[in-house]
């Protein structure tokens, strides 16, 4: 009895649903387009984020072949102070704004905006790195959310 639940378990943990990742390595091959020309305004550490993360759509010719104009803005915004007027909560927002031309004509100004509100950290070393990591991870966060709108474009 205990040898067929061995078996049970075993097949229903290794088997798999198929499930991937919308945007997993395999699944960007599926994106139907390329980038001609990159350029780049604003915020010099999530601009190099965003174009690492263009990179691969760059070196492939396709159909539908864009050319980017991206700019970027971040800022750091105090949510909530406490009574002596020290700041205790902030929000992190960055926000691209990028310029979509195909075959040199104007297709779609795309705006992408995402936010993380976080509490203040004591150590101050310890807060920057945690504001640096949040910076990164919201700059990956909406370059996956342009290459999607990208994909999309008809």
């Amino acid at each position: 009895m205990l040898k067929k639940k061995i078996i049970i378990f075993l097949f229903l943990f290794l088997s798999s649903c198929g499930y991937k990742a919308m945007h997993s390595i395999e699944n960007s091959i599926n994106y139907d387009f390329s980038i001609s020309e990159l350029t780049f305004a604003g915020e010099r550490d999530i601009n190099i984020k965003i174009k690492t993360k263009l990179n691969k759509y760059t070196l492939v010719e396709k159909d539908k072949n864009f050319i980017l104009e991206i700019t970027s803005i971040a800022k750091k915004i105090i949510v909530a102070k406490d009574g002596a007027g020290d700041s205790t909560s902030f929000k992190s927002i960055i926000k691209i704004d990028a310029k979509v031309t195909l075959k040199n004509n104007f297709v779609k100004k795309l705006t992408i905006v995402e936010e993380f509100t976080y509490d203040n950290i004591e150590n101050k070393i310890d807060l920057k790195k945690y504001e640096k990591e949040i910076r990164n991870n919201l700059a990956e966060t909406a370059t996956d959310k342009l290459i999607f709108k990208l994909s999309n474009i008809q």
